[in-house]
C-alpha cells in the first residue's frame, strides 16, 4: 500500500510540475491545484495510516493506549486543503480578470501585449 501511495504521489507531482511549466496561465493553475493534492498525500503518506482509536486518553490511564491514529497529520492536511482552496480561488479569479483584459491566456501573448 506504501508503494502505490509513493507512486501515486510521484506521478502527481509530475503531473503538477507539467503543468506549471506550460505555457497557458490556466494550465498553470491546474498544475498548482495538482501539486497541492500531491503535498497533502506526500503527508498523509508520510504520517503512516494506522487503523485504530481516536487518539483519546480514558479516565483511568496516563497516556493513550497504544494503536491510536495521529491527529497531527490530519490537521496539517485540513488546513493545506483550506489554505490551497483559497489560493485556488483567488489564482481563477486572477485567470478571469487577465482573460477579460486581454483576451488571451497563453503568456507569450500577454508578455508582447504590454
Amino acid at each position: 500500500m506504501l508503494t502505490a501511495l509513493a507512486i501515486a504521489v510521484g506521478a502527481l507531482y509530475a503531473a503538477g510540475i507539467y503543468l506549471v511549466l506550460r505555457r497557458s496561465v490556466a494550465k498553470l493553475v491546474f498544475g498548482l491545484a495538482i501539486l497541492t493534492t500531491a503535498a497533502n498525500l506526500l503527508i498523509f503518506t508520510a504520517a503512516r495510516l494506522v487503523r485504530g482509536r481516536p487518539p483519546s486518553v480514558p479516565p483511568e490511564a496516563t497516556a493513550v493506549p497504544a494503536p491510536h491514529a495521529d491527529p497531527v497529520p490530519q490537521a496539517l492536511i485540513l488546513t493545506a486543503i483550506v489554505v490551497g482552496f483559497g489560493a485556488l480561488a483567488f489564482a481563477v479569479v486572477l485567470i478571469r480578470r487577465v482573460h477579460h483584459s486581454h483576451g488571451a491566456d497563453d503568456f507569450d501573448e500577454l508578455r508582447s501585449e504590454s
